[in-house]
């Protein structure tokens, strides 16, 4: 026991009696509502996504994230980043399960919501810097650059840009692409909660209001939208090059009752069959007659190099039509299969093609193929030959115009689709096949990558799915044509051809190593500050210990 005297004559110093411990139930109230705030606004960031134009409500979204992690440890931050990620990615991705079931969607979930745990812990250090809304959309950032890069080549789907296609910061994508578009989004989020934990805090204790923190927080929330009016500038759908008369061809796809083989036969037979019927009315007059025609990814899944009968039909709806025709094929080539566009002339027949370079783990290749094996075989009967890597950006020349091509799963990449303008492309076709995934939410998704794609890189884009929802995207995000799910449909328009290179396709991936090495920045203050305030509490304590004040034992 340690005695401290006191000095004869002088009555003894009492110690203030403690505060009461909260009750139990307080304390339980504690860790739950933040944990339930997490989960919460993730499902709320959910919502903002397609196919609702639900689009603002990233905004209270991450505004109820940053009061969640403000001032907790990392440890804290990183388990309410993990419920955050759970609330936001298991509604958004649970089309992955439609065709495999729900084991592999969770496991997706519960991986990359790993990546968005370590956001969380990062935001929470930097919650106690000054200009922390900066800081904390640097790190969410940051993330999403990780996420897009591993493992396996990454996902960047659920990228908060790709819920934005509906929304005023759109035209943020032409200046730094999706990284620049998101940077906003959350920032001004995170800027609408300091905004409102400052009047708060002024309301409840009277006093003086910071400026520079009030300052922080408005420019945090108005830089953001200023900074979106201003980028429309940089929006426009003018024919810089002239204009194509483009055909999107849905030929739609059998929805049972076929066995594989004839099934793959049957997408094909329906797609010529949308094709010579669009030639019919073209004949007929009753429609513009195209300049060029866009099948969609695995529209001929039976190779047209190996079958003759395949090549024949396609032979034939090529003729019909009388123009050039990019037709997505699944081609075995020197013992390698691969994702393949193929550009099918009228007169001579294929004369180009374009391998798909961003193949799909776990859906056209396997990783871990024996351990997955020794799990459950049906996972790896589903994907029994691994599709190859193309290594070439693919632009076809068609009727004159440059299009290039990002087949499906690529436009989730920025690298993919800004390789396609860099290499030429004036107009970005992204052939799809969604018919696995029923009638989810993923086309839909899909769909709204797309119009970020156009206004990012200022191009047309038109996308052919086997079974929709095909469209015909202008340069400026807007869907101007459309088809409706499991129908046999084409769309036939004139559009705009664009060479202009926007500041984000100028730049490619400055604007994400930028934001990076801000984050980086802001979590190396936010780790120097806590071992400087540690340091703090040791000297302090040493000194007090010195001076013979200490605790009393208990």
């Amino acid at each position: 026991m340690t005695v401290t005297a006191t000095s004869v004559g002088e009555p003894e110093q009492l110690e203030p009696a403690a505060a009461p411990a909260p009750a139990r139930g307080v304390r339980r109230v504690r860790r739950v509502v933040p944990a339930a705030a997490a989960s919460l606004s993730g499902l709320l960031l959910y919502v903002s996504f397609p196919p609702r134009t639900l689009w603002w409500l990233a905004l209270p979204a991450f505004a109820v994230f940053g009061w969640a992690l403000r001032g907790r440890t990392w440890k804290a931050g990183l388990g309410l980043g993990y419920l955050f990620g759970l609330g936001f990615l298991l509604p958004l991705l649970v089309w992955t399960g439609v065709e495999v079931g729900s084991g592999p969607w969770l496991a997706l979930v519960a991986v990359e919501a790993i990546f968005i745990a370590l956001v969380g812990a990062g935001i929470a250090l930097v919650s106690r810097l000054s200009a922390s809304p900066v800081w904390a959309a640097a790190v969410w950032v940051a993330g999403e650059a990780a996420r897009a890069r591993v493992p396996f080549g990454g996902f960047p789907w659920g990228k908060i840009a790709f819920g934005q296609a509906d929304g005023v910061f759109l035209p943020l994508a032409a200046v730094g692409g999706t990284p620049v578009l998101g940077f906003a989004v959350v920032l001004c989020g995170f800027g609408l909660y300091e905004i409102v934990r400052l009047v708060v805090d002024w309301r409840r204790t009277g006093s003086a209001l910071r400026r520079g923190a009030a300052v922080t927080a408005l420019i945090s929330l108005a830089a953001p939208v200023a900074g979106a009016v201003a980028a429309r500038s940089l929006v426009s759908d003018r024919a810089e090059d002239g204009a194509a008369t483009v055909a999107v061809i849905q030929g739609n796809v059998p929805r049972s009752g076929l066995e594989f083989n004839a099934q793959r036969r049957a997408v094909l037979d329906y797609h010529a069959r949308e094709t010579e019927r669009l030639a019919a009315e073209v004949k007929a007059g009753k429609v513009a007659r195209p300049d060029f025609v866009l099948w969609p990814e695995n529209s001929s899944d039976v190779d047209p190099f190996a079958n003759p009968d395949a090549a024949a039909v396609i032979e034939r709806a090529a003729k019909a039509i009388g123009v050039p025709v990019s037709v997505g094929g699944v081609v075995e080539r020197g013992g390698r299969l691969y994702n393949e566009q193929i550009l099918w002339d009228p007169a001579k027949g294929p004369v180009d093609a374009y391998d798909k370079r961003q193949v799909q783990p776990f859906g056209e290749y396997l990783p871990l193929r024996s351990l997955l094996n020794a799990i459950n075989p049906n996972w790896t009967a589903m994907v029994r030959q691994d599709f190859s890597r193309g290594h070439k950006p693919g632009v076809f020349t068609m009727a004159g115009a440059k299009v290039g091509l990002v087949t499906c799963y690529e436009a989730a990449f920025d690298w993919t689709v800004r390789s396609t303008v860099t290499d030429g492309a004036q107009l970005i076709s992204v052939p799809s096949n969604n018919a696995t995934f029923d009638r989810s939410e993923m086309t839909y998704q899909q769909l709204a990558m797309s119009r970020v794609r156009a206004v990012e890189h200022s191009r047309t884009v038109t996308v052919p799915v086997t079974s929709g929802v095909s469209a015909i995207i202008m340069p400026d995000g807007r869907v101007t044509q459309r088809t409706r799910m499991f129908v046999a449909d084409s769309l036939v328009q004139k559009v705009p051809l664009r060479s202009y290179t926007t500041p984000a396709t100028r730049l490619g991936t400055l604007p994400e190593l930028l934001l990076v090495l801000v984050a980086a920045g802001g979590l190396g203050w936010a780790a120097v500050s806590a071992a400087r305030g540690r340091s703090d509490r040791r000297v302090q304590a040493v000194r007090a210990e010195g001076a013979g004040v200490t605790e009393p034992t208990r």
